[in-house]
């Protein structure tokens, strides 16, 4: 006869307390020896809350950081629709304006933390430069070798990869710190993706590959080449995510979609929606999963400020019944 341990490959625990939603594991089932009571650790569900709106309202900015250390710079501010350089610093509560970029830019990739990023490529025109950001002030790095839009970018000021683009191209590069070098390209040519992970470990969601039509395609990087990976269930482009490549979340979308996805390594599934449908926004690409936060964009009836933080489904314990 099958048993718990045969089938799950350990036993089931007393305890004398429930464990902390911290220490559990969704689906883990102990006895509470205090209660009586069997117990199984059971996710809730996640959702978006408002939070403080961007000083200048803009689409198509760089940005990353976390939930409560975010960035934004550059972009399409507006209205009138207008090229920035303006740049900002989220503290989890509200945004505050900063030193501005040296060259006003749109549809730039980034990557990095509050305090240690990079604006990269970007138009108008169409351009290589490289700035960095390490908390204060920009400054002009080394540039890319391909000057594109709509790029992937994702990693560290030390280490880093930035991949796909307009024009068309699968192109894909590495930064070691120093220099940018071309390596393996992409599975296939693609353009305004969501985007996360790090320099060895990266996610490419969703895009365009050379026509109007939105894709669904994932490709992830190990380091060495990408491979196709399990396609998100809405095809979309120009939308944001943040996360790693065992647990990721996606956002948002072309045309003003609130439609939010995470991932957990192998399978996507929908979660709550976004408030504010939009595409042509920016994520905190070092946040988690869990706590994970996007801002800008443009929706209806145009560019916004709006800023979104997602909180992660809590895990907690309930009492296992037989009815």
């Amino acid at each position: 006869m099958a048993t718990y341990k045969g089938i799950q490959g350990y036993s089931v625990q007393t305890l004398a307390s429930d464990p902390s939603p911290a220490a559990s594991v969704e689906g883990q089932l102990w006895f509470n020896s205090t209660s009586s009571t069997y117990k199984i650790s059971v996710a809730g569900a996640g959702a978006w809350a408002s939070g403080g709106s961007l000083t200048t309202a803009r689409s198509s900015p760089g940005g990353t950081g976390t939930q409560t250390a975010a960035l934004a710079a550059g972009g399409q501010a507006g209205p009138p629709e207008e090229v920035t350089d303006k740049s900002e610093e989220y503290n989890g509560t509200s945004w505050a304006e900063g030193n501005n970029l040296g060259t006003a830019r749109y549809m730039l990739a980034s990557f990095g933390t509050q305090t240690a990023a990079f604006a990269i490529s970007g138009t108008p025109p169409i351009m290589t430069n490289v700035e960095s950001y390490d908390g204060t002030t920009w400054s002009e790095g080394t540039a890319v070798n391909d000057a594109k839009v709509e790029a992937g970018a994702a990693g560290t000021t030390t280490a880093g990869i930035f991949f796909g683009g307009e024009p068309d191209t699968a192109k894909t590069e590495l930064w070691n710190g120093s220099t940018w070098t071309e390596v393996a390209d992409l599975a296939s040519v693609r353009k305004g993706m969501a985007c996360f992970g790090i320099s060895t470990a990266a996610l490419s969601a969703g895009g365009q590959a050379g026509s109007p039509s939105a894709s669904a395609l994932v490709q992830e990087w190990d380091g060495t080449s990408w491979t196709v990976a399990t396609v998100i269930n809405t095809a979309r482009t120009k939308f944001a995510g943040s996360g790693t490549t065992t647990a990721g979340i996606v956002a948002g979308g072309k045309t003003a979609l609130t439609v939010t996805e995470e991932y957990n390594g192998s399978t996507w599934t929908e979660v709550a929606d976004l408030a504010t449908g939009r595409n042509f926004l920016q994520s905190g690409k070092a946040a988690s999963s869990t706590l994970s936060i996007v801002f800008a964009g443009t929706g209806t009836p145009g560019i916004t400020g709006a800023t979104e933080e997602w909180n992660g489904a809590p895990v907690t314990a309930k009492t296992v019944t037989v009815s």
